[in-house]
């Protein structure tokens, strides 16, 4: 193994989250999902190479990644799960946890209120809005549907760090305006469409509809490789003409990185907590990247 020996002391993650790229702090998140999974087991001790496969990349990019955060292993030893995952807390800013309110109480915003996975990775959900009068004063997971013209007054005695709008597209760019006006900078949006905010708030979108556009694309993808890989494993014929050059692989056939990765997911047996695809698209400060 090639993890770096543990060294006293540390850089706090504050000092080190302006140099680390945001490929790795997505890749991060990956990693402390499965930590916490670990943790769940009762496993203390990880490898580089049980933690990359469970996280669905290589150990060469997860040693990587793990770099940003300064010497955390221990050679021939692994990673203890409790230590590495503390640290890519104090990194990602969930040390202390955050305080969430969501503005959009139909049934994206109910269902996400009511996810208990939240707490769970330090995201208290503490207030829930909505315009309509059918809606509020609902109890939605022991939160009371609070109207949204009195969003101001609310933020300011609930102190929260992060916001989720969960309303139609219509209505997102007020229910953005209104978090903004009220101090809140850092939002995530589940509306579609293009926001505008101050370059000051950082505004992240999940577009469900891309995200399933993706899925139709490798399904597609994938039967064709499939096809592919059927017509080049079929028995050939008696003919030389019929047969592969020597040396040359079929094409698309898998390669050796691919299946030793197959072979390891087999074994692990973290491998049920590989990685999916990531639903949000990265934002530029003020503004939400298009598709």
């Amino acid at each position: 193994m090639t993890e770096q020996h543990e060294a006293p002391g540390g850089v706090s993650g504050r000092a080190l989250q302006k140099d680390i790229p945001q490929a790795t702090v997505a890749r991060l998140a990956t990693y402390l999902r499965v930590l916490a999974t670990l943790a769940d087991e009762g496993v203390a001790i990880v490898s580089s190479e049980e933690l990359a496969v469970a996280a669905g990349v290589n150990s060469a990019k997860l040693r990587k990644d793990l770099s940003f955060l300064g010497p955390n292993g221990v050679r021939g030893v692994g990673y203890d799960v409790a230590r590495l995952r503390a640290r890519i807390e104090d990194v990602l800013g969930l040390s202390q946890g955050h305080r969430v309110v969501l503005v959009g109480a139909g049934n994206l915003g109910r269902a996400l209120v009511g996810y208990g996975g939240f707490q769970r990775r330090g995201f208290t959900v503490v207030g829930i809005f909505d315009n309509h009068p059918e809606v509020i004063g609902l109890s939605v997971a022991g939160l009371v549907v609070r109207d949204v013209a009195g969003l101001a007054e609310a933020v300011e005695a609930l102190e929260p760090t992060i916001a989720v709008i969960t309303v139609p597209d219509d209505a997102a760019q007020d229910a953005c305006d209104r978090l903004v006006a009220a101090g809140l900078q850092s939002i995530l949006s589940f509306a579609p469409c293009e926001l505008i905010a101050p370059a000051t708030v950082e505004l992240r979108r999940v577009d469900l509809a891309v995200e399933l556009q993706m899925l139709s694309f490798e399904r597609v993808r994938n039967a064709d490789n499939a096809s592919e890989a059927r017509v080049n494993t079929e028995t050939p014929t008696n003919t030389e003409a019929a047969r592969p050059a020597a040396g040359r692989l079929s094409r698309r056939a898998p390669t050796a990185h691919t299946s030793a990765i197959h072979q390891a997911l087999k074994h692990s047996a973290a491998a049920h907590t590989a990685s999916s695809h990531t639903a949000t698209e990265p934002s530029s400060k003020g503004s939400v990247v298009t598709p």
